[in-house]
């Protein structure tokens, strides 16, 4: 029962990212006066239609995907409403407004979890627990390495990313001044084991207006960043491709979660959107960052990238992205059968 409870909210978090993005381009577009053909959710036949003023509405029987379907944008057209014919500004935002809403998505269930925790970690020093330490309660923590921090959960992500053979140095906000702790762990005992200690617990606040809107944002910024670094660890090598998941992966992940409690579950989802929304922007062809590179090109030289060459360019990206799609699936069913 459980394993088909996981598979059913895997379904509905998918769907309802899909569902927030779509409706980005959606909206924007209809504001911008560019005439939208079709908004479909899924992909393959449709099980359910609604014909409206001038959009189709259609629910499709294959949950992995959706659509916004614009006159003119993938050929061209003669209706002064397409999307061809459409001023690059207002391409442009309809092209970012996917992404956009998706990270929206990612606020709105940060400031949910927020809201249901009575108290909010600060990234800001609280007990000091040894005299060894060089912080001071009060200390504002703005820095790791040179990495800048926006959320305790960052301050304790970017420290973890230190090797332990690696001095950290923390820039921190004290009385009004900057300054620099260089090397600023010491080695204490733990369980018989030598670990690295920064001697102090962090800050924690009963929940308020303000450290409510400071923490929802700030964690917000930190999935962003959490996201942006996995990405740029995956393409300098830092972590291999194993470590990437599909639909079967998320599902995992999802039913991991959901042992731990709904906040776990929202977290997740929220992690998830926010990946999805960078992801999109990348500028790489079939993706909106790809489509936003084109768009640019036509508002810098004031002259558009031939239609012919930019589909080209486009199904490319899109087949390279099926097959490494496929590709994670696979590593993410055999990893499930051997675990």
């Amino acid at each position: 029962m459980s394993t088909v409870v996981t598979i059913l909210i895997t379904i509905l978090i998918f769907c309802l990212i899909i569902l927030i993005h779509e409706l980005g381009h959606f909206l924007v577009a209809k504001a911008s006066g560019i005439k939208v053909n079709e908004f479909s959710m899924g992909m393959g036949p449709a099980i359910w239609k609604k014909q409206g003023k001038e959009t189709l509405y259609a629910i499709r029987i294959f949950p992995i995907g959706g659509y916004v379907q614009m006159e003119g944008e993938d050929e061209n057209s003669e209706d002064k409403r397409s999307f061809n014919n459409a001023h690059v500004l207002k391409r442009i935002a309809v092209v970012l407004a996917g992404a956009m809403m998706n990270f929206i998505l990612g606020l709105v269930l940060m400031g949910i979890i927020t809201a249901c925790q009575p108290q909010v970690p600060l990234a800001e020093v609280g007990e000091v627990t040894s005299d060894q330490s060089v912080f001071q309660q009060g200390d504002k923590l703005l820095s790791v390495n040179g990495h800048g921090v926006v959320s305790a959960a960052d301050f304790r992500f970017q420290i973890q990313r230190v090797a332990a053979d690696e001095p950290l140095n923390v820039t921190v906000k004290r009385d009004g001044k900057k300054m620099e702790l260089k090397d600023a762990t010491f080695n204490t005992e733990s369980d018989g084991q030598q670990v690295r200690s920064l001697g102090f617990m962090l800050q924690v606040e009963n929940l308020n207006v303000g450290n409510f809107f400071s923490s929802t944002f700030g964690n917000t910024a930190f999935y962003a960043k959490l996201v942006w670094t996995s990405l740029a660890d995956l393409v300098t090598g830092q972590v291999s491709l194993s470590s990437v998941s599909g639909p079967v992966g998320v599902g995992q992940a999802v039913g991991q979660a959901q042992s731990m409690g709904i906040l776990s579950v929202l977290s997740l989802f929220a992690l998830i959107t926010i990946n999805v929304g960078i992801f999109n922007l990348l500028p790489f062809p079939a993706l909106d960052g790809g489509r936003f590179v084109f768009l640019l090109i036509e508002l810098i030289f004031r002259k558009p990238v031939k239609r012919e060459i930019e589909g080209y360019i486009n199904a490319a990206g899109m087949a390279l992205l099926l097959l490494l799609m496929v590709v994670i699936t696979g590593k993410d069913i055999i990893q499930l059968f051997i675990h």
